[in-house]
């Protein structure tokens, strides 16, 4: 009988203690799934001076130690504390790295977060774990894969350990200048195209994908995506040069929260009492001042920038408000979206309502309330917005990309078969024509009502996700090279 798997997640953030997106997100989540399976999971995470400390349940203090990054000595203090679903969870205290009011952006990241990997890596000694296969994820964490694959795999302690790194987004990639390695107490040994370097600089994207034992991604559409030149963002070649190692999983959420027991809801609500999703609806449209009627009502909830498919949506807002429908924008970001939909929203205060603020409260009251979620995303590697959207009854209206296309069906009303509305290329009509038809589905209610059915039926829970990462984990486990 096989022992249990020991399993070491490697994040730069974790929901709820510190979350800025949706690696946070699942982070936060895939643990406990794993668990529930009977491995024994860990997850670190730096701690930040931003964490939610009254989350972090029998907070405890367990050792100090020295890292070195180049000439640089910092210490290292581990703390333990127990998760959700009772995940022991890590987070590692620097303040000179760590104490400041942000995750990232800052000139020294690549110093930061240099460390941090270095230092989720050496701390397992100091807490005698001893995983099986430690977890990389995104940009952040790349060095890890360094640092387990050129220097600790000398030492007994470490030596049958193997690496997974998971992109979560490949579009960031960590690039830094060649000055990025001595800093991270590496040499020009790694400043080569077999190694860290990357069109004249260093990318700790690119140390995961080449020091790992194995890469995934998150959804099995984005993992051929990221293999073309189109998605690839130069690394196209490398990952094609990877793919018998290369694997797409679909993020899942938490089946734990639902609209029958989510705390943020006007009202809680199932699949039996659709009336009161109707009634989130009025509650919500009296929220933000837009008239109490049946029109339908779109929701983006997004960071508000070209990724998620916003230049199709400035294309076609004229078209949009000419239409006996609402439409409600939640995020932040670029300027130039920020600034369209406040400027729509003047001329037309009773069909659109701008909300250029994070506020996960309003979100929640917007996935309930809303008829309909617009993501036109240009690319989007799974994607977490049209599964909220659908556990709350509320049609996704998306493009065919990455992990888009592996969740949403097309709606038809012939069979009565689909969740949602799928358009294929990249224009604003093909858009407006998915609008069109989400439309025609709406003013149908019993065809609507069925849709919805299929959209709040839908199992989008870790279940599945985390077997599949079990099976990864395990063929890492046994390969004896």
């Amino acid at each position: 009988m096989k022992e249990p798997l020991k399993i070491l997640l490697v994040a730069s953030e974790v929901t709820p203690y510190a979350k800025s997106g949706g690696l946070g997100d699942v982070a936060g989540s895939l643990p406990q799934a794993l668990k529930s399976l009977g491995a024994d999971v860990r997850v670190v995470f730096p701690k930040y001076k931003t964490a939610d400390e009254s989350s972090m349940k029998n907070l405890r203090y367990v050792d100090s130690f020295t890292v070195n990054l180049s000439w640089r000595r910092q210490s290292a203090s581990i703390f333990q504390f127990d998760g959700d679903g009772d995940v022991p969870m890590y987070t590692i205290q620097n303040d000179y790295y760590f104490n400041r009011d942000g995750f990232y952006g800052y000139g020294d990241d690549f110093e930061r977060f240099a460390f941090f990997s270095k230092a989720a890596v050496e701390f397992l000694a100091k807490v005698d774990f001893k995983p099986d296969v430690l977890h990389f994820n995104d940009w952040q964490t790349g060095l890890g894969c360094v640092y387990l694959s050129e220097i600790y795999k000398g030492f007994l302690f470490f030596e049958n350990m193997k690496s997974l790194f998971t992109i979560h987004n490949l579009q960031y990639q960590g690039v830094f200048g060649r000055d990025a390695l001595w800093a991270a107490g590496l040499d020009d040994t790694y400043f080569t195209n077999g190694a860290l370097e990357f069109y004249s600089n260093v990318s700790f994207m690119k140390a995961g994908l080449v020091f790992s034992d194995a890469v995934s991604t998150v959804s099995e559409t984005y993992a051929k995506e990221i293999q073309t030149s189109q998605y690839g963002y130069g690394m196209d070649g490398l990952l094609r040069s990877r793919s018998d190692k290369l694997f797409g999983i679909v993020n899942g959420v938490d089946a734990k929260v639902t609209t029958e027991n989510n705390t943020h809801l006007y009202k809680n609500y199932s699949i039996d009492d659709l009336d009161s999703k109707k009634y989130n609806k009025r509650k919500l449209q009296e929220h933000l001042g837009l008239p109490v009627t049946d029109a339908p009502m779109i929701a983006i909830i997004s960071r508000l920038v070209d990724q998620k498919g916003l230049d199709l949506v400035a294309v076609a807002i004229d078209d949009l408000m000419s239409r006996d429908l609402q439409l409600v924008v939640l995020g932040t970001g670029d300027g130039r979206y920020e600034h369209l939909f406040k400027d729509w929203a003047a001329r037309h205060p009773q069909k659109l309502s701008a909300n250029i603020l994070f506020d996960n409260d309003l979100a929640q009251k917007i996935y309930a309330g809303a008829d309909m979620f617009l993501m036109p995303s240009l690319f989007e590697p799974c994607g977490l917005g049209q599964i909220f959207a659908m556990k709350c009854g509320t049609a996704p209206i998306v493009r065919k990309t990455g992990g888009l296309a592996d969740t949403v069906t097309h709606y038809n009303e012939s069979t009565g078969l689909g969740t949602g509305f799928i358009f294929d290329d990249y224009v604003a009509s093909g858009m407006m024509w998915a609008v069109k038809e989400a439309i025609k589905i709406y003013n149908k209610p019993k065809a609507w009502k069925k849709l919805v059915h299929n959209a709040m039926t839908e199992d989008f829970s870790w279940g599945k996700s985390a077997e599949k990462y079990i099976e990864l984990y395990e063929s890492l486990r046994d390969e004896t090279v």
